[in-house]
């Protein structure tokens, strides 16, 4: 008998109709927990549909493009002009960010100390000034991203294009001064990751109230802030182990071009997990008890 039923079990697995009811049994089953989980964690179908409407993966792909298109030519001008100093500061906090090691390093040092004069010459006062102003897309991007994090239609808040510049300076700024940060002002990582935690959660604070225009209040901008600045400060301890080994393997495999596809898969996943941390922390700054805490404006999805 029980050879029998294990028969008649195996030809019911090879059925079209077995698997459409099992089909269909998963599917009712996924929708009764969703619908339950709708029920008693009401912000999980609040993120879900905040994501969508941020297209995560959308908004990280151009971001990063942005980043590596604008931003990172600016670094090089700004550098040919820069002083000597700021200069090898600026080299030094590259290395930090990233950091940097063997051929990596050795390309690094060359993109930045030779054709100095040629490149000034070549660009000059009103070039220099149009990648600033090109610069200013990332800036731009940034800000719809903000936007779409916390559900703002377009058309919502107008913002004076002098922030997107003032944006990027700031932002240039702090990556010149990384590499002290990163190394707690001489006193160590111990000192230098909750340095960078405060001061990376300070700017992303700054920058969402920036872009939005003051549109939101600085308190609930605070949980983004904080989420994105842990997220980042995480991201660049673990580039300390992936991107040299990444960087120098690429260089040797395929040459300077190598590091242009690793260089711009890194700055998609950054701008991924930049992306979730502020719309997560726009939904738990409308949708939770931190809601009437902070201040929070209501949710156009409560609207």
């Amino acid at each position: 008998m029980a050879d029998k039923g294990a028969a008649n079990h195996r030809r019911g697995v090879f059925r079209p109709s077995w698997w459409r009811a099992k089909a269909q049994h998963v599917k009712v089953t996924a929708l009764r927990l969703r619908s339950a989980a709708e029920i008693r964690f009401p912000v999980v179908s609040h993120l879900t549909a905040r994501m969508l409407a941020v297209n995560i993966l959308d908004a990280a792909t151009r971001l990063a493009a942005q980043c590596f298109l604008t931003a990172i030519p600016l670094l090089f001008v700004v550098a040919s002009f820069a002083p000597e100093g700021v200069k090898n500061q600026l080299i030094e906090s590259v290395r930090a960010v990233f950091g940097l090691t063997g051929a990596a390093d050795d390309q690094l040092q060359k993109l930045y100390t030779s054709h100095t004069e040629s490149l000034e010459q070549v660009t000059g006062f009103v070039g220099t000034l149009m990648v600033l102003l090109s610069a200013t897309a990332v800036s731009r991007a940034m800000q719809r991203l903000c936007m779409r994090a916390w559900a703002i239609p377009k058309g919502g808040t107008k913002v004076a294009p002098w922030r997107w510049l003032v944006w990027i300076v700031v932002w240039l700024v702090v990556l010149v001064v990384q590499a002290p940060l990163r190394n707690g002002f001489g006193a160590g990582l111990w000192l230098g990751i909750p340095v960078t935690v405060v001061c990376q959660t300070a700017l992303w604070w700054w920058s969402q109230h920036l872009l939005l225009g003051g549109r939101i209040g600085w308190l609930p901008l605070l949980p983004g802030a904080v989420l994105t600045g842990a997220a980042v400060t995480a991201l660049s301890l673990g580039a300390h182990f992936y991107m040299p080994m990444a960087l120098n393997r690429t260089l040797a495999e395929y040459g300077s071009l190598g590091p242009v596809f690793t260089m711009l898969s890194w700055l998609i996943v950054v701008c991924a997990v930049v992306a979730v941390a502020i719309t997560v922390g726009a939904v738990l700054a409308q949708e939770t008890g931190l809601a009437h805490r902070l201040g929070s404006p209501p949710s156009r999805w409560d609207l």
